[in-house]
C-alpha cells in the first residue's frame, strides 16, 4: 500500500508528496525542537525565513539566528519576523530575540557561537567545492552546537521525478547518493566528536524502496559538552558577517514589560473586588450611608464591608491592617488589602513575593498612606438616583 504522504497520478507519471516536501522539513525540524527543547537555535542558508517564523512559536527558543548570502531574499519577508501588536499587550513570559545575518557558511563568526541547535535544510548542495570544504570546520568545529541538522537531496531518487536530468535545481553543484552523504557525514562527526543518524523524508512508491528518501537527512549530536566557546570567541572577535535584521520581542523578564503587566492585573482584579463589594450590597437593598457591616463572599474567601463616615484616615488604614484579607468600603472609597490583591493567581504568578507586587506597583496605583491597601473610589450615579 502506497505511503500516506505520496501520491502517484499514473497520467501523467508524476510522484507527488502531501504536504510537500518543504513542508515536510520544516515539520521535521519542529519537532525536534519541541522533543529536545533547545533554547537558541540557528538555520543556516534561512533564504525567505519560513522556518525560523515557524520556530518563533515554540516557546523554548530564547533566540533564533538566520544566515544566507541572499540578502535580498532574507529581506523579502523578515518583516514575518517582527513582534505583533498582541506580543506588547500580552508580553510572553520568556525573551525572544530574532537575528537575521547576511555572510558565508564558509566564514567564521562568534554571533554564532553557544547555539544548541543548527539546522541546514538543503544547503549544502549550493556550496561551491572550496565553501563546502570549510563547512565542517566552521559548523561543526567552531560553531559546534549540541545537535546538527543537515538535509540534502538524494540523487538516487531523480529518476522518479519528471523532468529532472542531472539536478533538481539550477542552483545546485552536486548531489549524492545516499552512499556519498553517509560517508561525508560520518567523516564530519568522526573528526569533529559528533555522533549521527540517518534517516528522511519522502517515502519512493512500492517498488522502488532501494531508492531511499527522496531527501535524506542527518542528524548530528555532540558526544561532549563544549568547553572552548570562550576561547573561540576570543581568537575570531571579526564580524565577518552583516546583520540585516534584529527583533527584540516584549518579554516579562523586562522589568519595565513586568510593571506594566502587574499594574494592569492590579487595577483589573481591584474593580471586579469592587463591583462585587457594591453588587452584593445593592442587592441587600442597602446604602453606603446605612452604616451597617455585612459579610460577603467573593470566590472561596470571605469579606467584609465596613461603611462609616465617622471613621478618621487613620482609623480607616488601621482597620484595613486589622482585617488583613477583608475589602470595605469607608464613605465613597473602597480598600482593597494588598494581601488580596496578591492572592489573585495572576498578580501572584507575576510577582512571585509580596514584596515584589508593593515595589512593581509603587506610583502606579492609588494606594493608602501607609501603602497596605489598593483604594478605589466609588462613583455613584447621582443622576440616574435623582431620576
Amino acid at each position: 500500500m502506497m505511503d500516506t504522504n505520496l501520491q502517484k497520478d499514473d497520467l501523467r507519471g508524476t510522484i507527488k508528496f502531501i504536504p510537500p516536501l518543504y513542508k515536510q522539513r520544516y515539520q521535521f525540524i519542529k519537532d525536534l525542537v519541541i522533543k529536545y527543547k533547545p533554547k537558541k537555535v540557528a538555520d543556516l542558508g534561512c533564504a525567505d525565513c519560513t522556518l525560523l517564523w515557524m520556530l518563533k512559536f515554540c516557546k523554548c527558543i530564547e533566540v533564533l539566528a538566520g544566515l544566507d548570502i541572499r540578502e535580498n531574499v532574507m529581506k523579502e519577508k523578515m518583516h514575518m519576523l517582527s513582534p505583533l501588536p498582541a506580543d506588547y499587550l500580552q508580553p510572553s513570559e520568556r525573551s525572544l530575540t530574532v537575528t537575521l545575518h547576511h555572510g558565508s557558511v564558509a566564514h567564521k563568526d562568534s554571533c554564532m557561537l553557544g547555539f544548541d541547535m543548527v539546522t541546514c535544510i538543503e544547503l549544502i548542495e549550493h556550496l561551491e567545492a572550496a565553501e563546502l570544504e570549510k563547512f565542517p570546520e566552521v559548523v561543526f568545529g567552531f560553531m559546534a552546537p549540541a545537535m546538527i541538522v543537515i538535509s540534502t537531496p538524494n540523487s538516487e531518487f531523480n529518476p522518479l521525478l519528471p523532468g529532472v536530468t542531472l539536478f533538481r535545481h539550477s542552483d545546485h553543484k552536486f548531489e549524492w547518493d545516499q552512499t556519498q552523504f553517509q560517508s561525508w557525514a560520518i567523516d564530519a562527526a568522526t573528526r569533529y566528536d559528533y555522533t549521527v543518524e540517518f534517516t528522511g523524508l519522502g517515502t519512493p512508491p512500492p517498488g522502488s524502496e532501494d531508492v531511499g528518501f527522496c531527501t535524506q537527512i542527518g542528524v548530528f549530536v555532540r558526544k561532549y559538552p563544549k568547553s572552548g566557546e570562550t576561547v573561540n570567541s576570543e581568537k575570531h572577535t571579526e564580524h565577518a558577517y552583516k546583520t540585516v535584521f534584529k527583533a527584540v520581542y516584549p518579554s516579562l523578564k523586562d522589568e519595565k514589560y513586568l510593571q506594566n503587566a502587574v499594574v494592569n492585573e492590579v487595577i483589573f482584579g481591584a474593580d471586579i473586588i469592587k463591583r462585587r463589594l457594591l453588587g452584593d450590597f445593592k442587592s441587600e437593598g442597602k446604602a453606603p450611608s446605612d452604616g451597617l457591616e455585612m459579610e460577603l463572599k467573593f470566590q472561596p474567601c470571605k469579606y467584609f464591608m465596613r461603611c462609616s463616615k465617622n471613621l478618621s484616615l487613620a482609623e480607616t488604614e488601621k482597620l484595613a491592617a486589622e482585617r488583613s484579607m477583608e475589602p470595605f468600603i469607608d464613605e465613597n472609597t473602597v480598600y482593597i488589602p494588598l494581601a488580596k490583591i496578591f492572592s489573585i493567581p495572576k498578580v501572584n504568578q507575576l510577582c512571585g513575593t509580596f514584596e515584589k507586587l508593593s515595589k512593581l506597583i509603587a506610583g502606579k496605583v492609588a494606594l493608602s498612606n501607609d501603602g497596605s491597601a489598593v483604594i478605589v473610589t466609588i462613583e455613584y450615579e447621582n443622576e440616574e438616583q435623582e431620576n
